[in-house]
């Protein structure tokens, strides 16, 4: 059906078996349904169950229980035509070294049963979309970590998939090259693809995504867009206290907001930053340093796990 979500999800569960010791659990019943067009993510922890819930989408792992339909398909009885719809950016880029940059999306585009000529032209194409065209007679080796995740993702397009998945697109770049990866990847998501990503950076899942899960301990633990979970889960704004000492303050700033103690500083959340800093300072504190600033997805994750988005 014309409505019918893209990916669909209801009690979906992944089990491994460890020789020795009680099978592990790593997605718990989980349900969730993604729409065409959209851009959704799957926020996380190391350990989460996100990859582990993109290897069942992707259907290269099996669901234990549950039901699971990807575009409108079974992926257990129609996995390889599922396949054949999907572009898949793995999390460790898996690039061929002895090809060169053009010949990894052509050699890749015969793959899917395209004729040479298609398969040239989409790689001319991709090649342009994703600034490597100049690169194209080079071998894969030399080109930075930016470099060869853009390439990636240009291999997971040659298809023109309707699914894009996108496991840790960015994990290992530098600032400037995640920037650029985010950049091709909105200009997707604004051509209309439907993009699937995992990601632990709260800054990315805010970039990109329109809607997502928070996962911990293979389960989700809240959903919505980036600012409906910031405006459910945390304040309009975060003040960031550090102290010289090792004194914690904590009963001394009850009443003033939520509190957060973290290792190296402490977080107050209030929906007036500035007054709850006027506030600190009436009681008699003094904070070596004071930045006011405003939530985040960060703010969520540890208002729901505990723990900070990179372990």
């Amino acid at each position: 059906m014309a409505d019918e979500p893209l990916i669909y999800a209801r009690g979906l569960v992944k089990r491994f078996s460890r020789k020795g010791a009680e099978p592990f659990t790593a997605v718990d019943g989980i349900d969730l349904d993604v729409a065409a067009g959209e851009a959704f993510g799957f926020l996380g922890p190391n350990g989460a169950g996100k990859s582990s819930t993109m290897r069942m989408i992707g259907c290269v792992s099996r669901p234990t229980e549950g039901e699971l339909r990807i575009l409108g398909m079974d992926p257990i009885r129609d996995g390889a035509r599922i396949r054949s719809r999907l572009g898949v950016c793995p999390q460790l880029d898996n690039l061929d070294p002895d090809l060169t940059v053009r010949e990894n999306l052509t050699t890749y585009a015969r793959y899917f049963g395209l004729s040479r000529e298609v398969g040239r032209r989409r790689a001319a194409e991709l090649l342009e979309f994703v600034q490597l065209a100049d690169r194209a007679e080079g071998k894969v080796d030399p080109l930075s970590g930016g470099m060869k995740r853009r390439l990636t993702i240009a291999r997971a397009l040659v298809n023109e998939p309707d699914l894009v998945l996108l496991d840790e697109p960015t994990t290992g770049l530098d600032p400037q090259a995640r920037h650029l990866v985010w950049e091709r990847l909105y200009q997707l998501k604004q051509r209309g693809a439907t993009l699937v990503l995992t990601t632990h950076y709260m800054d990315e899942a805010e970039q990109l995504c329109d809607r997502l899960v928070v996962m911990d301990g293979g389960r989700i633990v809240a959903e919505g867009s980036p600012r409906s979970l910031i405006g459910q889960y945390a304040t309009a704004e975060v003040v960031e206290l550090r102290f010289a000492d090792e004194v914690d303050y904590s009963a001394k700033l009850e009443g003033i907001g939520r509190l957060d103690p973290l290792p190296d500083r402490l977080l107050l959340y209030a929906d007036d930053g500035d007054g709850a800093v006027s506030e600190v300072h009436r009681r008699g504190l003094s904070p070596s340093s004071v930045l006011v600033r405003r939530s985040t997805l960060e703010d969520v994750f540890l208002h729901l796990t505990g723990r900070t988005l990179v372990d």
